[in-house]
C-alpha cells in the first residue's frame, strides 16, 4: 500500500537523498549541487513554484517522491505538470509507490483543468520505459529536447546584440 502525501520541511534531507541516489541510478553521481537550504527555499519558501510529494509505505516509512511544477501550453491554453523527478528507493520498487505518484499528478492535473503531465526518460532506461507505457504514456517521438547550461549558458546570456525590454 502507497500513502501519497505533500512534502513537508522535515521531508527535505530524504528528498536530497534521494535525488543522490537517482543521480547515480542515472550514471551522473557527481552532477547534484542542491543543498538543503535551495531544496527548501524553492520548495517551502514565501512563493514556491516547485512542488514534491511523497509515497510512504503503510508503516510510514518514505519510499518515493515526486518533484513537478507548472508548465503552459499555449496551444490549449493552459497549464500542465512537469515532473522534473520520480524515484522510488530500489528496495521499495514493485510495490506500487511509482504508480501512485503518478496516478496522484494525474488526478491533480485533471482536479485543475491542466492539459497535461509529462516528463524525460533516458533512452536507455527500459524499465522505466515499460513502466511509463503500461500507464498509457507515450514518447514525444518527433521531439528532442535541448538544453543550454554551464558555460554555454554564461556566454550566450551574457551578449547584448539586441535590445530586451523589462
Amino acid at each position: 500500500m502507497s500513502v501519497i502525501r505533500p512534502a513537508t520541511p522535515a521531508d527535505v534531507p530524504i528528498i536530497l537523498q534521494m535525488i543522490h541516489e537517482l543521480a547515480v541510478y542515472e550514471k551522473e553521481p557527481d552532477a547534484v549541487r542542491n543543498t538543503p537550504e535551495l531544496l527548501t527555499e524553492v520548495l517551502f519558501g514565501n512563493n514556491p513554484r516547485v512542488y514534491a510529494h511523497i509515497a510512504e509505505n503503510g508503516d510510514g516509512q518514505v519510499r518515493g517522491f515526486a518533484l513537478w511544477f507548472l508548465n503552459y501550453s499555449t496551444w490549449e491554453g493552459v497549464h500542465g505538470i512537469y515532473l522534473e523527478d520520480l524515484y522510488v528507493t530500489p528496495e521499495a520498487r514493485g510495490e506500487g509507490h511509482g504508480k501512485a505518484l503518478l496516478q496522484h499528478l494525474a488526478a491533480t492535473a485533471v482536479e485543475r483543468g491542466y492539459a497535461r503531465v509529462e516528463w524525460s526518460v533516458l533512452d536507455w532506461n527500459e524499465p522505466s520505459i515499460n513502466f511509463y507505457r503500461k500507464l498509457g504514456a507515450f514518447p514525444m517521438e518527433e521531439w528532442s529536447t535541448f538544453r543550454l547550461t554551464g558555460a554555454a549558458l554564461a556566454e550566450f546570456g551574457s551578449r547584448t546584440e539586441v535590445g530586451v525590454h523589462g
